[in-house]
Order: C-alpha cells, then structure tokens, then sequence
C-alpha cells in the first residue's frame, strides 16, 4: 500500500466513525473463494470503530441442496412460494452458512453472535395464490441489534424470520437488509453479489440517483439480469427508506469492499438518496488537489501547467466538482471586467469520472455564472478538446482578435497557437 492509499482512507474515517454499514451478502459469496478476505476487511472496519452488521443469503446453497437431495424446490430467493419441503432446505443451508460466517469472523477475532431478530408474518395469500412458508418483515428487534453492535459484537443475520408462536418462514435476504438498514439508521447498505454491479441493457451503472434508478425499474425492468433485478428494487427502496448510500459490488473481487467504501468513484454501483456531487467555489485547502487534477492534461499538451503561486493568486476563480466531499474535477472563470468578458479556462476531468458528463456540467455552472455577472460573453481556448466546446457547449470558433489585449499578449507568448473559441451570452 502507499502512503497515499493510506491518506485516502484517513479522510473518511471522521464521517464513518461510529456509523453503521450493512452488509448484505449473498449465499454464493460465503462459499467464494475470496470471502475471507472479505470478512478480513469486516474486521478492518470494525478496527476503524465502523460498525457492521451481516445479513446473507441463501439461494445457491439451497439450489445445490435441492438438486443433492432430488428435491424440487418451489422457492429459492424468498419472494414466492415456500412449501415445507423448501422450508427444511432452507432452514439447513441457512443455518450451515450462519455458522460458517460465525468461524469467518473468529478467525478474525471479531466477536459475533446469530440473532433472531427479524420478526415476520406469513406473506399470505397473493393472487389466489397461497405463500405458505414465505414470511415478510413485520419489524427488526433494533434494540438487540444495536445493543450487540455497541458491545463490538457483529449481528450475523439468516433469511429466516419468525412470529410470536414461534414459526419460521422464509424470507428475502434483499428485504430484511433494508428492513435493517432503516431501523438501524445505516448511513450505508452495500450488496455483496457475484456481479460487477447493476447492469442494464448490458451498460453497468456506476452512479445513479434514487429517482432514475427507481424510473428505470418502473419502465424497464426487463433491461436487468433477472437475479439483480432484486437488488436495483431493494436498492431504491432502501434510499426512499432514508439509507443515504446503497451500493452494489462483486464480492469475488479483491479488495472490492474497501475499493468501494474508500475511494470516491468505488468499484461497483451506488445509488444514492440525497445530493451526492455538488459545484462549490475552491478553497485554499484545495489548491493542491487542482494541481494533481490537471497534471495529465497538462503532461498531455491540454492545459497550460500552472504553479502553486499562480492558483493561488487566482484561487477565487476556481471551481471545484466534488463527490462525497472530494474533488474529482475543476474549471476556472477569470473575468475581464473592462471588456465585458469571461474565460473558461482550467476545465478538467479525473480520469476515474470520465464520460459522465462532469464537464457539461461545469461548462453550464460557468456559463450560469457568468451571465449573472452580465458578462457579454464566455471565451475558451483550447488545443485539442475544441470540438467538445462546439458540440456540447455551443461555443464557435473566432480568432485571437476576440481575446482581451492582456489574454492576447499571453496568447501570443504561449506560442500553443490554441484555437479561440466563443460563447455569445446576450
């Protein structure tokens, strides 16, 4: 690891402190080759006194049992019909997978403790049709789990579920996370799949708000494979219960966890409920980050290379795009006010965010902007990326005669021969 890795994990250690994940893990991931090293992440984030609770799965083991057994199964993810022979394949292989997690995690020296804390009804009868054994959350015992997660004890959590007579049903491991997840006030659910993420129409999801992803479900279902479609329901459900990030990773990868929670762009899928990127005016703090964010377009003959001096002396007219309070990309507005005008300048994209229309965005924040200030016009000079400004942002080519006398000077001191592009604004 290098020390930069390790920085970039520091600076979320203050918002996750004492703050609880969910981990929601399927069964065909307890049996990955990979998921020790999964659980030994767990236990990095206890170290860091981030809590998390496990809920699992059980689909692929009961699918295996069932075949092992010569036994057609009527159910196999908890959404529909139960009988009492899925039952019984359900309560062992569930029940195996909850001990084999309890070893993971001793092996770990994490102390760890099964629960009983998701109390179910019986589904019923849907359509005519009767459910018999599928149970649906009523409530989650929170006090027993937040009293176990406050003594350092890890809640390991079966897709079973029980009533006041003591019956099991069985139930979707999917929605007892988000039942979870919202009683617990987890400020993170993360699906733990054998998938890279949500996929649909084979174009993998890497951000997306609750609203579209809960649009998309609604008019195109069909466009998710059929064993994640579960998890984009459960994922928008668990940002319109108030859990503010759900993601979706491949547990099979290594270090897909922590790639995940500690870095800024992840590895998987987030859905997130509340404002997730913002535009904010740079900071002195922040000077350091512009730098590292246009070094490759400045190594690739994009932008000019500006010193630490230079920005700092200009810092008031940077912008910074921001993820979860980190900069991932940057734009700068300076204005000649005796000329009426603006220049676009310093616009730049990190490579993770690429193709996501961050520009576009910061293009149309400067441009905002600079309207507001009555500026009669936006200039742009660019060398390689002067299409992008005329397809996408309406600019049009001029000459150097459109610059300023003190922007032209430098222009023609530069000797990039840039093309000047421009944005009429009245």
């Amino acid at each position: 690891m290098k020390l930069t890795d390790l920085r970039g994990i520091l600076q979320y250690i203050p918002q996750f402190r004492e703050k609880t994940f969910i981990l929601a893990i399927d069964g065909a991931i307890v049996t990955d080759d990979n998921f020790a090293t999964l659980l030994l992440d767990v236990a990095l984030l206890w170290s860091l006194n981030i809590r998390v609770v496990l809920v699992h799965g059980a689909s692929a083991q009961i699918r295996a049992l069932a075949e092992q057994r010569k036994i057609k199964a009527s159910d196999f993810d908890g959404s529909g019909v139960t009988d009492a022979a899925t039952l019984d394949l359900a309560l062992v292989t569930a029940n195996r997978l909850t001990h084999e997690i309890l070893e993971g995690l001793s092996a770990n020296d994490l102390r760890a403790a099964s629960t009983n804390v998701i109390i179910a009804h019986p589904l019923g009868i849907i359509q005519g049709v009767d459910h018999l054994f599928t149970g649906k959350v009523e409530r989650v015992d929170a006090e027993l789990l937040q009293s176990l997660v406050t003594q350092g004890v890890v809640p390991v959590i079966p897709p079973l579920g029980f009533d006041g007579d003591g019956k099991t049903y069985r139930v979707n491991s999917d929605g007892v996370a988000v039942a979870v997840a919202e009683q617990l006030k987890a400020i993170k659910l993360i699906f733990v799949t054998s998938h890279d993420g949500l996929v649909h129409r084979n174009q993998l999801i890497r951000q997306m708000p609750v609203a579209e992803l809960s649009k998309l479900v609604q008019q195109d279902a069909a466009g998710f494979l059929p064993e994640m479609l579960s998890k984009a329901q459960h994922a928008a459900a668990a940002c319109n219960a108030g859990v503010p990030r759900v993601h979706v990773i491949n547990g099979a990868l290594d270090e897909g966890l922590l790639g995940e929670v500690f870095s800024n762009h992840g590895l998987g899928t987030l859905i997130y409920a509340n404002e997730y990127e913002n535009i904010r005016p740079a900071r002195k703090k922040d000077v350091r980050a512009i730098q590292m964010l246009t070094k490759q377009g400045v190594e690739a003959d994009e932008l000019v290379k500006r010193t630490q001096a230079a920005i700092e002396k200009s810092l008031s007219d940077y912008f910074i795009f921001e993820i979860d309070k980190n900069p991932v990309a940057c734009v700068a507005l300076h204005i000649y006010p005796e000329e009426n005008q603006g220049e676009l300048a310093s616009l730049y994209v990190s490579a993770s965010h690429e193709n996501q229309g961050i520009g576009r965005k910061l293009i149309q924040y400067v441009e905002s902007r600079a309207r507001e200030l009555g500026l009669r016009q936006l200039l742009a000079l660019s060398t390689q990326a002067f299409t992008y400004f005329q397809s996408k942002a309406n600019f049009v080519e001029g000459t150097p005669d459109d610059l300023p006398p003190a922007r032209r000077e430098r222009y023609e001191q530069s000797g990039r021969n840039s093309k000047v592009l421009v944005r009429k604004l009245n």
